[in-house]
């Protein structure tokens, strides 16, 4: 993250005198001195700085990098990385002798990568120099801040750096570059993920007019997560009728307070959300909590600004009805938070707790019951002396492969209310074909059309005779 530093264009600096004393009682001697002007260099704190997430100085800087890199010259984004950037030696102190130019602190030796250091407090600095074409407009680099390879804390940021313009104003260069971030945090303790800065170039006229541009940028590191949300439920298995109580917990891993916490949970089908039952607790004492729902979809909104490494704890109920058999369970929760030192938003989640669901005593599920059968006198129904058909094979609209017993009966338990198809599959039943029925002509088909009421049992029987058999006439 990075944090424009304004550098101001060289204001002048008006410094005048006045005089005014006596000499007598009646002689008083006063005068004004000339108006000496003097213009600023106007190059103010050149060195950019690792900073926490709220703006403050990490704890340990050691093993922290920050280099410079050129873009993937066939990338068209100009958001790949490339390979590092060739910068400029520079030396501090200067030796006018020789031909390395001025450096400047803390990084007095232009190194690229560079390793930043508690002494400094994480401030680093590059110069690129305008004589190497480091400055033309349109140049994009990324800088990339690297933590340490043993860092469970913090990931590595990458910020695009684009030149877009160069203008003279009262004498001086003045570059202006855009920083933007390449994975959508933020770059700024405010929140923001894209700015324009501008710097002033620096002239070295004891080295032929060299010019140098300090880049630098004041870059917020935060945390890979800084809030953190488990879910969990007292029960691994439920039926309709029963009642889960779900516990939510949201911990602040960041090094700064939150508040204005948004907790969303997503209720599986059938689960009836009680909103008599919510609680809310942080540090064992009770938290207000304003709670709306809509649809499956509950919102938890606790009234209360959480401290660093505190846990916000939440536990509410919810009744499974028929239609939970419909569902899968499972529930998903996500918590989103501010920052209360720059309100930048940390989330997490989604959470997720699946519950398994069994039919228990309470149950819409349906029960269809079939057979296939030979009907001899082509009515549809099977009579005495009329014979099941064993090892038939049935297909429902699902996929699901059904086997008759050897009286030619098959059942299929807990099917969902609704409609449901079967097909007898007849090169299962060698030597017969569909019986014709005489009384209902959708009897004739090969399919099964049936409409399962919740709780109830429906009949798809399958009448077949065989191949020998005549054609009955109507």
């Amino acid at each position: 993250m990075a944090i424009a530093q304004t550098v101001s264009s060289r204001p002048a600096l008006v410094n005048q005198a006045q005089m005014r004393y006596n000499i007598a009682a009646d002689v008083i001697l006063s005068g004004t001195s000339n108006t000496i002007q003097v213009r600023s260099s106007g190059l103010t704190d050149p060195a950019g700085q690792i900073l926490g997430c709220g703006g403050q100085p990490l704890a340990d800087y050691t093993g922290f990098k920050v280099g410079l890199f050129n873009t993937q010259p066939n990338d068209p984004t100009r958001s790949e990385l490339g390979s590092l950037l060739p910068l400029t030696p520079t030396e501090l102190p200067d030796n006018p002798t020789n031909t390395i130019p001025k450096g400047i602190l803390p990084n007095t030796t232009n190194l690229n990568p560079y390793a930043l250091t508690n002494a400094d407090v994480g401030r680093f600095s590059f110069l690129l120099d305008r004589s190497k074409g480091q400055l033309e407009v349109g140049k994009t680099y990324i800088l990339v801040v690297m933590p340490p390879a043993t860092s469970t804390l913090y990931s590595q940021r990458r910020i695009k750096i684009e030149i877009l313009s160069i203008q003279t104003i009262n004498d001086e260069d003045i570059v202006t570059y855009r920083a933007t971030s390449l994975d959508g945090l933020p770059i700024s303790i405010t929140g923001s993920n894209q700015f324009d800065q501008t710097s002033v170039i620096i002239v070295d006229a004891n080295r032929g007019g060299l010019q140098l541009l300090a880049l630098s940028l004041n870059n917020a590191l935060c945390q890979q997560s800084q809030v953190q949300l488990t879910k969990s439920g007292d029960r691994a298995s439920a039926a309709p009728g029963d009642i889960v109580i779900y516990r939510l917990s949201v911990r602040n891993t960041s090094d700064g307070p939150l508040h204005k916490t948004v907790i969303s949970d997503v209720l599986p089908l059938g689960f009836k959300f009680l909103p008599q039952s919510v609680r809310a607790e942080l540090a064992q004492q009770p938290v207000p909590l304003k709670v709306t729902q809509e649809g499956q979809s509950v919102t938890l909104t606790p009234d209360v600004t959480l401290p660093v490494n505190a846990t916000l704890n939440i536990a509410y109920a919810a009744q499974l009805t028929p239609d939970a058999l419909r569902g899968t369970g499972t529930n998903s929760a996500t918590a989103l938070s501010h920052r209360t030192d720059n309100q930048v938003v940390v989330k997490d989640g989604p959470a997720l707790h699946r519950v398994r669901l069994s039919a228990g005593l309470l149950t819409n599920c349906g029960t269809i019951l079939g057979r296939v059968f030979e009907d001899r006198n082509f009515d549809g129904e099977q009579q005495d002396g009329e014979p099941g058909i064993p090892n038939a094979v049935v297909y429902l609209e699902d996929g699901n492969r059904i086997t008759t017993d050897k009286d030619g009966l098959f059942s299929v338990k807990c099917a969902l209310p609704g409609y449901h198809t079967g097909v007898l599959d007849p090169m299962s039943v060698p030597g017969y074909r569909m019986a014709p029925n005489r009384r209902f002509i959708e009897g004739n088909s090969k399919s099964r059309l049936v409409r399962l009421a919740p709780g109830s049992m429906v009949r798809m029987n399958f009448a077949v005779t065989p191949t020998a058999t005549p054609e009955a006439k109507p």
